[in-house]
């Protein structure tokens, strides 16, 4: 079909300054970023369908650009063709610059940086992927990935990638029990893992984590184990040493051609239920639309650095680490250590001596350190950074300002992005935009192409005009998005196209401006955002209720000025008068570390007599949410309390609480 443009649209919107992006495609050069963002949403076939067939590798080309139906949750892209994901990541760029480097790990302690190039993390893969085949990983088995950022996790995803079976990275703070949970839900065949991980300057073991875990996962045939300290770990009857294995493999592993629509990856992520959901991402769509936002939402050039420091056990490190970036065959950066390490001034420190050109990361870093002197900014050279982004959570304005302002000098685009583990890239952003278009600080702003949001009424009415707030969904279905749940497409459906029919509900609420403008409000339910990290207060509850003393508790997300959000946990304890009230705490504490990690232990426990419950035994979450923030001078309707002298109670039980905490502090 030949493309008919509107308008002359000299606006050449996909430029940096003096320099030519490369275009979408050759059928889309000199479009401006409004032309192409309504035919992304008027004409997806055409838009997808050129950007496809040029920007990917393909084996076998796709002969139709989609099959979708998104009420039963049906979403296919790019029937009928093949194509492999580390073909695209690395062969591709082999053939044209082999010596380009791929990967500069940056290890925990600085200035002892690897570099990785492209040549040789395809021959890492390739040894990696022969070692899974030679110990019976084939196409479609599952393997669990629990390691920290490196060289050879990325290799891991991409070797998985190669032979075709499907990788579930664990992130590495996990404990054995939501790794034992994450293996059985995938029924994974292999784990991959290290002896230990390295950060802050200490050691963590990470391989007895792996071998309690796999005393309750029949399915694992093999642990193979990376070395990454010099430090010995004991080994068992299913273990292999990773590094001595592919030793004795070829370099060279031929590429599984797979179908658009198999399975590429899995990744866990919490929803308001207690049992974590296991999110399906395919091959092609997904791929496509990584590269895609890589490119246009941070501006990315070849040549440049991209810096993304996120772990590859979260989507942020999946999409922006691994492939988009590799896609794009960009350099990109392996951030093991912490923002802190050796000091504050460690992000900006590397930005100096890798000369990062894009850096990524969450709010929560940067509200952890502008709590710092400037200086620990300012002593580093930060010239070559052109794009800053934020990412896991609604960045607020001081940590805006001060990312802004102190880290990009004033002179560097932040790009505030919004998205989800369900929707495989960046959905809503500030960029890709007209030449010099405004950003506005702390709002995500504008749709990415073919991301059509829709605001909700709580009826299921979509609400027109701007000035509004309502539930955020998205209208029409786009190739990076989520496939179904692993095992439970029954609540697949359910989560995200059961409550607003005909879309995707994202589970937040957002804000449109006056000048049309997105503005992400929050999440809608009960899931709460700790350091950019989803988790349902279900997961915590049902951790917390495993204790014998305690009958019932109610967790709520409470706003804490680093972390965004903590848990605060209500708990119902048995009457009995000899239970000691702060071993059991202590207890709790251990449990939550115990079935999720650290992460997740609440900041605060408070003992209360009762939950306030409505007649038909609901939890009322409302209330017990301005309690522990304070605001009972106004409740709200109480009426539907089943004894409404329970919530005077909880009042009193927290102001003893504060009270006894403010004196323990002096």
């Amino acid at each position: 079909r030949k493309l008919e443009r509107k308008g002359s649209g000299s606006s050449q919107v996909l430029r940096a300054a003096g320099e030519q992006n490369m275009a979408l495609s050759s059928h889309l050069a000199g479009w401006s970023y409004k032309e192409l963002y309504e035919l992304s949403v008027k004409d997806p076939e055409t838009f997808w369908g050129s950007i496809a067939k040029e920007r990917l590798t393909w084996n076998k080309p796709f002969d139709q650009v989609r099959d979708c139906e998104i009420t039963s949750g049906k979403i296919n892209w790019f029937l009928g063709g093949q194509l492999n994901v580390s073909v695209n990541c690395l062969d591709v760029h082999v053939a044209k610059h082999p010596d380009r480097v791929a990967l500069v790990w940056e290890r925990d302690e600085p200035g002892t940086e690897v570099k990785v190039t492209y040549r040789e993390l395809l021959e890492t893969t390739c040894r990696l992927a022969n070692t899974l085949k030679r110990h019976g990983v084939n196409k479609g088995d599952r393997v669990a990935i629990y390691m920290p950022v490196s060289p050879i996790a990325v290799a891991a995803m991409l070797a998985c990638a190669r032979i075709g079976a499907v990788h579930t990275v664990v992130f590495a703070g996990f404990s054995s029990e939501a790794l034992a949970g994450r293996i059985q839900d995938a029924q994974c065949k292999a784990v991959i893992t290290c002896n230990q991980g390295v950060r802050g300057g200490r050691f963590i073991d990470l391989k007895p984590t792996v071998d309690a875990a796999v005393k309750n996962c029949p399915t694992v045939q093999h642990v193979f184990v990376a070395q990454r300290t010099a430090n010995p770990t004991p080994m068992g009857k299913l273990d292999i040493p990773l590094e001595e294995a592919m030793a004795s493999e070829s370099a060279q592993c031929a590429p599984e051609p797979m179908g658009s629509e198999e399975m590429l990856f899995m990744l866990h992520t919490s929803g308001s239920t207690g049992k974590p959901k296991g999110i399906v991402h395919t091959q092609a769509g997904y791929l496509l639309y990584a590269a895609l936002t890589h490119q246009y939402v941070f501006d990315y050039h070849p040549g440049d650095v991209f810096g993304c420091v996120a772990d590859i056990g979260w989507v942020t490190g999946h999409s922006y680490v691994v492939y988009g970036p590799l896609c794009n065959g960009a350099t990109t950066v392996l951030f093991e250590s912490t923002p802190v390490y050796p000091d504050p001034g460690r992000y900006w420190e590397t930005v100096q001596r890798l000369g990062i050109n894009q850096f990524y990361g969450a709010p929560t870093a940067i509200r952890l350190l502008l709590k710092y002197e400037e200086s620990w900014v300012k002593k580093y050279d930060r010239s070559s950074l052109k794009t800053l982004g934020s990412v896991g959570e609604p960045i607020n304005h001081e940590a805006w300002e001060w990312f802004y302002n102190v880290v990009g000098d004033g002179r560097c685009p932040l790009v505030d992005t919004w998205w989800q583990t369900e929707t495989g890239g960046v959905c809503i952003a500030p960029r890709p935009a007209e030449e010099g278009a405004e950003i506005v600080p702390a709002m995500a702003m504008r749709p990415f192409f073919g991301i059509q949001p829709v605001l909700m009424e709580e009826k299921g009415k979509p609400i027109s005009g701007n000035d509004v707030s309502g539930a955020l969904c998205i209208g029409q279905p786009w190739p990076g998005m989520a496939r179904t749940i692993f095992g439970d497409h029954k609540r697949f459906v359910d989560a995200y196209f059961k409550p607003y029919p005909g879309h995707y509900f994202t589970g937040d609420g957002a804000y449109r401006s006056k000048e049309g403008y997105y503005q992400i409000t929050g999440r809608m339910d009960d899931v709460i955002n700790i350091s950019g990290h989803r988790l349902g207060t279900a997961e915590i509850e049902d951790a917390l209720d495993e204790h014998p003393a305690v009958p019932e508790t109610a967790v709520i997300g409470i706003s804490h000025d680093i972390k965004g959000e903590v848990p605060f946990a209500f708990v119902v304890l048995k009457e009995d008068p000899s239970l000691n009230h702060t071993a059991v705490v202590k207890e709790l504490r251990g449990l939550v570390a115990t079935k999720i990690a650290k992460y997740a232990v609440p900041d605060h426990f408070l003992v209360v007599k009762r939950l306030p419950k409505t007649r038909s035994g609901k939890i009322m979450r409302r209330i017990l949410r301005k309690v522990a923030m304070e605001q009972t001078g106004d409740l709200g309707d109480v009426s539907t309390l089943d004894d409404p002298s329970v919530v005077t109670e909880i009042i009193k039980a927290h102001a003893q609480y504060k009270s006894l905490t403010s004196q323990n502090k002096s």
